[in-house]
């Protein structure tokens, strides 16, 4: 962590940090009010999330990484969005997922750029399996959208290959593969220079049933 995000994180972390330990949240007493509430699994330096938090105030955001870099420059963000909607785990998604977010609480989950563990003996380790999918499925309300982005088109076919077939989610895309990139996902730098270095990128999503 550098000096600014090891600051950042001693003075923000009793305002939005949230802990395993802390149990099965209760959102309407975390945040104080009743919002619409997204998560993002793996937010990386905090950049889309808290700039997401800070251009939808209506909704509430919870961040899962872990990271502390990512925590801590995720936390200068927010202090300098001056955010209330935003709450940050610095713990592992999956046992987060299983232990702490009610059923059928989220609007949305969104895992932007995961890892793609590109080499094929290493795709057991990638985040996107049915398993943990059918996980995901319980705690979005119904109709609410899984939300998933990637530069690495193996990946991004694998992904539709793990949710295409299973019958708790709807592709929203009207080919059956792809969606055009909502405006709701902020444009990174990495992407843009990805962009114009001629590599793609590919925005999946899917409505809980």
């Amino acid at each position: 962590m550098t000096e600014g995000q090891k600051k950042a994180y001693e003075r923000s972390w009793p305002v939005y940090g949230l802990t395993r330990e802390h149990g099965m949240i209760d959102p309407r007493e975390v945040f104080g009010r009743d919002a619409m509430l997204n998560l993002e699994i793996g937010f990386g330096m905090g950049k889309s999330l808290a700039e997401q938090a800070r251009d939808q105030r209506e909704h509430d955001f919870i961040g899962i990484e872990v990271h502390n870099p990512g925590v801590g420059a995720c936390l200068v963000l927010a202090e300098e969005y001056n955010l209330e909607n935003i709450r940050v785990i610095n713990h592992d998604a999956v046992e987060v997922i299983e232990h702490c977010i009610p059923d059928h609480s989220l609007e949305r989950i969104q895992i932007f750029f995961p890892d793609p563990w590109h080499k094929k003996r290493h795709h057991k380790r990638r985040i996107v399996q049915t398993e943990f999918c059918q996980k995901l499925h319980k705690k979005l309300k119904p109709g609410g959208v899984l939300h998933l982005a990637t530069d690495w088109e193996n990946y991004a076919e694998y992904m539709l290959e793990v949710l295409n077939p299973m019958a708790e989610f709807k592709n929203l895309s009207q080919s059956n593969d792809f969606v055009p990139r909502p405006e709701s996902r902020p444009l990174t730098k990495f992407e843009v220079r990805g962009q114009n270095l001629g590599h793609g990128v590919w925005d999946l999503m899917f409505s809980a049933k």
